[in-house]
């Protein structure tokens, strides 16, 4: 079983839905707290109908994503304690329910994780996608 993550950092729309269709990507899963972005065709409702209209499903997970203070560590390149911060925010009921249908989607669909930073390693969606990998054995592609 694979896991995509992708980051639109520095792309387009139709740049990130490419990447998407060429990786055979079912289902994206926006893992942003906030589904608002200064970027065109980035924001949730314009980016769902884009996908939809491509064949790919639009699914917002707003409990996994990063509460402020550690979006902000991850701007200052803060790596390390982003992670800490997103990690215990994972302990909240909300976020392990969310986490909880994230894995049903991941065994059942090809899914991307969807967040903004272009590297993955400065981006909570590595901690999202580490962790399926050790625990359901997901085999995770950076796209």
């Amino acid at each position: 079983m694979q896991l995509f993550t992708i980051g639109y950092e520095g792309a387009t729309q139709p740049d990130v839905i490419a990447r998407l269709k060429t990786a055979g990507v079912e289902t994206l899963v926006d893992v942003r707290a906030v589904a608002a972005s200064r970027r065109a065709g980035f924001s949730k409702t314009i980016l769902g109908e884009s996908l939809k209209a491509e064949g790919i499903d639009y699914v917002h997970l707003r409990a996994l994503g990063t509460p402020k203070a550690g979006r902000d560590a991850a701007r200052k390149g803060h790596v390390a304690e982003m992670r800490a911060i997103f990690a215990d925010h994972l302990i909240d009921p909300a976020s392990q329910l969310q986490l909880a249908e994230l894995k049903v989607l991941a065994a059942e669909r090809r899914v991307a994780l969807l967040c903004f930073e272009a590297d993955h390693a400065g981006c909570h969606r590595a901690v999202l996608a580490e962790q399926l990998q050790a625990e359901d054995g997901f085999e995770v592609v950076n796209l």
